[in-house]
């Protein structure tokens, strides 16, 4: 069994055929997939999937990348993590790629994440690009107390400070890329109790799909090249992650036997 730690299945390229992408989680045994939120007005399509199919579920948040985005406050990031269907806050962070200038607006934004997170004991589902030194900063002064570096691509010594803080380390397709070596060796290095997969799909398709849309039955692929990065076998790759999941995102019902 497979699980997708995050996905955005209300974009357009993966809404508009549904049936189609739980059939091919289905074919590749991906029980459970993580829908994000990551702006306030998509955030009732995410919630709406979840409460739509039982093995989807949301998280709310706002995603970094944009200084005019309408906010959550604190108070409503807690009151939407009452809903039963959400189970994690974010996605939030730093993204120094796409935003420049004076960038005090983002770090608030992240500091309000980390409070609701305290507040609600949910997760944080964390974003960072071209930032790390400044969210691992902010992610100790606001006391971040639990969650996931999703779709990592730093090195081995920003894993192993994520690491220490007691987070999660997510692979996405990137870490099948042949381009993407630096990635495989911290693969190699995070513990096998201390690890997430994910698609982020639309985007990222591992090999031997990419260059094309991204779903979540794929990340069963990103899970076959940890493995054998790794000289495991494919099932201790798979129940880790399977395992790790439900620990972290705990509201989240735990199937037997994992």
């Amino acid at each position: 069994m497979f699980v997708d730690s995050h996905c955005h299945l209300n974009f357009p390229d993966l809404a508009a055929r549904l049936p189609e992408v739980f059939a091919k989680m289905d074919e590749n045994a991906v029980s459970h997939a993580l829908v994000i939120g990551v702006s306030v007005p998509a955030f009732p399509e995410v919630l709406a999937l979840a409460e739509a199919h039982e093995r989807l579920y949301a998280t709310v948040g706002v995603h970094p990348d944009d200084a005019d985005a309408a906010e959550f406050s604190e108070a409503e990031l807690v009151a939407h993590a009452a809903h039963p269907k959400v189970v994690g806050i974010g996605e939030t962070g730093l993204d120094y790629h796409w935003c420049k200038g004076d960038l005090t607006w983002q770090h608030e934004r992240f500091r309000t994440h980390i409070r609701a997170s305290r507040a609600t004991g949910l997760p944080l589902v964390i974003h960072t690009r071209e930032s790390a030194a400044d969210t691992l900063a902010i992610m100790r002064e606001a006391g971040a107390e639990a969650g996931v570096m999703h779709c990592f691509t730093e090195n081995r010594e920003v894993a192993r400070a994520a690491l220490d803080l007691g987070f999660y380390i997510s692979f996405s397709g990137i870490v099948t890329f042949k381009s993407a070596q630096e990635l495989k060796e911290v693969a190699k290095m995070v513990p096998l109790d201390r690890m997430l997969i994910e698609t982020d799909s639309p985007y990222l398709a591992p090999v031997p799909f990419r260059g094309k849309t991204n779903e979540p039955g794929f990340v069963k692929h990103v899970a076959e090249h940890i493995a054998a990065l790794r000289g495991l076998p494919l099932e201790a790759v798979a129940e880790a992650t399977c395992r790790n999941f439900f620990d972290l995102f705990a509201k989240i019902p735990r199937p037997a036997g994992v």
